[in-house]
Formats: structure tokens, sequence, C-alpha cells
């Protein structure tokens, strides 16, 4: 089986993965955008357990930012790169003058929620399209966001 894909992929498939992974992207961005908003105006009892947190976290999405973009390039696509092309990709909601630390990490469930959905159907087509790359990254990401979920409800009792 021949392809054109320097890598051995499917080009077809691999736009498949390009464009889930560009809305990935642009989830994993806002969300990131909000994270920062949480770390930065987070107040009240929690705020030291929390604004660590929520440093720890948007640390950790900045990481899979530069991942999933660089995964697009290895693909042959090419990330998106503007906040205009982000906001119309997303299904994260993008939120702001978040103070309350429940509030917060009720935000962050959502958006992990979404990322979750978005990465098991990458899951799914990388595996389907015997792109081994792209899969064993969807399947860390959803391991570790899990375990963050479940934490995180944990939290909020």
């Amino acid at each position: 089986m021949e392809s054109n894909m320097p890598i051995g992929l499917n080009p077809q498939t691999t736009q498949e993965l390009t464009k889930g992974l560009n809305d990935l992207l642009s989830d994993l961005q806002i969300f990131y955008q909000n994270v920062r908003g949480f770390h930065w105006n987070i107040r009240g009892k929690a705020f030291f357990e929390l604004h660590s947190k929520f440093e720890e976290l948007y640390t950790d999405l900045q990481i899979k930012i530069d991942e999933v973009a660089e995964r697009i390039l290895t693909l042959g696509g090419r990330p998106l790169h503007s906040y205009e092309a982000y906001l119309a990709a997303t299904d994260v909601h993008a939120v702001k003058d978040i103070s309350d630390g429940e509030e917060a990490i009720k935000h962050c469930v959502a958006a992990f929620s979404v990322l979750l959905l978005r990465e098991r159907a990458l899951l799914q087509l990388s595996g389907q399209s015997g792109d081994e790359g792209t899969n064993a990254l969807m399947s860390d990401y959803i391991r570790e966001q899990e375990k963050t979920v479940w934490m995180f409800r944990a939290y909020l009792g």
C-alpha cells in the first residue's frame, strides 16, 4: 500500500485527522486562556491551593497545545494560530471574570468533557487509519484527563 505521505499515512485520512486536531487545538487554546484567568483572578479561602493548581493546569495545557500543533505539522497540515480561528472551531466556552473557586473548577470539568469527547473521536479515527503517533498522544491525554476530572469532581464534593 503506497502513500503520498512521507510518514506512510493516507493523505485523505490525514486531512480528517488534521481537521480534528485543529479543533482540539482550538479547544485547548480557549481552555488555556480560561485557566490563566482563573489563576489570576481566584479569591477566597482556597486561594493558595487553587492558584497553584491552575498554574499547574495551564502549564500542562501549554505543553499540549505545542504537541498538538506539532502533530498537525507532522501530518502535513497547518495549525490554526489566531484567536478568531480558535473561537470559530472550539466547543469550549470562553469565560471571563471568574473569581470563585468552585465555579472555576466547574468550568474546568466542562472543558475537560469537551476535550475528552474530541480526543476519543481522534483516538478512534487514528486507530482506524494506523496513525500510531496521534493514537498514542490521544490515549495519553485521555488517561491523564480522566484522572484530573475525577479529582476535580471529588473536590466539588
